[in-house]
């Protein structure tokens, strides 16, 4: 699992079948005190994320693949699975 921020969404008129229909955004990783990483990952939303949302993403294949049901393999890796609303640790909170 990764944390991250949806900082775009991808716009594909071709793509495989997999992802049609479904909503692809780009997700920076991050840390729960809220600095950005490098690099991007781009991730199926299954929630209804958007642009600045911070999200946890599920990153290995085969458990983005049973997300979204398919019994197959596909050409998937990651999965938004949640938006988060809060990060606790300690006494600090994020928001």
């Amino acid at each position: 699992m990764m944390l991250g921020k949806v900082t775009a969404t991808l716009v594909s008129t071709v793509k495989h079948q997999t992802y049609a229909g479904r909503k692809i955004l780009v997700v920076r990783p991050m840390d729960p005190d809220g600095t950005l990483r490098p690099g991007s990952v781009v991730a199926v939303d299954t929630v209804g994320a958007g642009e600045g949302d911070v999200v946890l993403v599920a990153s290995e294949g085969r458990a983005a693949m049973e997300i979204l049901g398919y019994d197959r393999r596909v050409p998937l890796r990651s999965v938004i699975v949640g938006i988060v609303d809060s990060i606790q640790s300690g006494s600090k909170e994020q928001a």
